[in-house]
């Protein structure tokens, strides 16, 4: 997402401005780890700002029916949302750690990425994650074996 002041990204989403809003989309413009909503309390509380919990989810969620925050869902885990919407990216997670990653689209003939029978369905979007371990979680693995 482009930086831009986040209440006039608040308010031309036809929200209204509040410091709740305005700290939420800012910790998940500024976070590259797809935080979980607990993190995301953590780090708008980190900055001074007070936020309960149900304050919280209802911001990621009131920002996701906006167009400014996505919940990824990842099997297995709790939701996390991000600030990157729109382009229709993919996700690589890591099995052991559960870090997760965006990784961009991919581009010319995808395999799967078409349903092969639409059943009524109009396709605007596809979700792909992509499971393995990260580079961090395969080190530690050739360390304990070593």
């Amino acid at each position: 997402m482009a930086a831009a002041p986040y209440p006039d990204l608040i308010r031309a989403a036809g929200l209204r401005v509040t410091a709740s809003r305005v700290a939420v989309l800012q910790v998940l413009v500024e976070a590259d780890d797809h935080p979980r909503v607990d993190q995301v309390i953590e780090r708008v509380r980190g900055a001074g700002v007070a936020i309960s919990t149900q304050a919280a989810y209802d911001v990621c969620e009131a920002l996701r029916r906006a167009a400014l925050a996505q919940r990824i869902e990842i099997a297995g885990g709790p939701a996390r949302y991000e600030a990157r919407v729109g382009d229709n990216h993919h996700h690589l997670a890591c099995r052991a750690c559960g870090t997760v990653v965006d990784v961009d689209c991919a581009v010319g003939a995808a395999p799967c990425l078409e349903p092969s029978a639409l059943q009524g369905f109009v396709v605007d979007q596809s979700e792909v994650t992509h499971w393995g371990l990260c580079s961090s979680c395969q080190q530690e693995r050739r360390e304990a074996i070593a």
